[in-house]
């Protein structure tokens, strides 16, 4: 028989979303790895998108985000 509680994902209990467990897990696995296979996927684990501000319905200049810290 069923329960009438369904069960919480354990990354929604610890108040994160299902993208930020996913980056954790992947960040875990690459951390992980032997050379040289480790810094192959080290580079691929970096993103970088650019994002634009809308006003009166027209994108203004982009700029050029990253996920790495900026120093």
């Amino acid at each position: 028989m069923a329960s009438t509680s369904a069960a919480v994902p354990f990354w929604r209990s610890a108040g994160i979303t299902y993208v930020a467990y996913s980056n954790v897990c992947a960040n875990l696995l690459r951390n992980c790895l032997k050379e040289p296979h480790k810094s192959e996927v080290l580079t691929r684990g970096k993103v970088h998108f650019s994002r634009s501000k809308w006003t009166n319905g027209k994108p203004q200049k982009p700029t050029l985000r990253s996920d790495t810290p900026e120093d």
